[in-house]
C-alpha cells in the first residue's frame, strides 16, 4: 500500500496471528497471544488454511507446534487443520513461550509448556 510516495507494509489478521505464534513476545507473551488467537478463532476473519499456508512459507517448525497445541486446546473440532500441523512437525522440542519456564513436555507436539498450562483430565 502507498501513502503518498511512501510504501507502507500492511498485515492482515491471519498474518498477525502467525507473527505472534512465531514470536509470542510480539503479542505480549503466550498468554496474551493465546487469548488473541482464541478470539481470532471466533471471528469472521478466521482463515485457518491461510494460516497454514503462511506458516509453510515461514519455515519455522515451532509455529506448527504452537499452532497445533493451541488449536487442540481452543478448537479441537478443527481436526483437519490440527492434522496438517502434525504433518509439519520438525525434530527437536521447543517451548510454548521461549521467555517462560517450561517443565512439562507435550510429546505429541514436541512442545515444552509451563505446568499451569496442563489441562485437568
Amino acid at each position: 500500500m502507498k501513502r503518498g510516495q511512501v510504501k507502507v507494509s500492511v498485515s492482515d489478521s491471519t498474518r498477525t496471528i502467525l507473527d505472534m505464534l512465531n514470536d509470542p513476545g510480539l503479542g505480549g507473551g503466550i498468554r496474551s497471544s493465546a487469548d488473541i488467537f482464541n478470539n481470532y478463532l471466533k471471528s469472521e476473519n478466521k482463515n485457518l488454511q491461510m494460516l497454514i499456508d503462511y506458516s509453510k512459507r515461514l519455515e519455522n517448525g515451532a509455529v506448527f507446534k504452537r499452532l497445533g497445541f493451541l488449536l487442540e486446546r481452543f478448537s479441537p473440532d478443527e481436526k483437519d487443520i490440527i492434522e496438517k500441523c502434525k504433518s509439519q512437525l520438525t525434530k527437536g522440542n521447543t517451548k510454548l513461550d521461549p521467555k517462560l519456564g517450561a517443565d512439562k513436555l507435550v510429546t505429541r507436539w514436541k512442545l515444552w509448556i509451563p505446568k499451569n498450562w496442563v489441562k485437568e483430565q
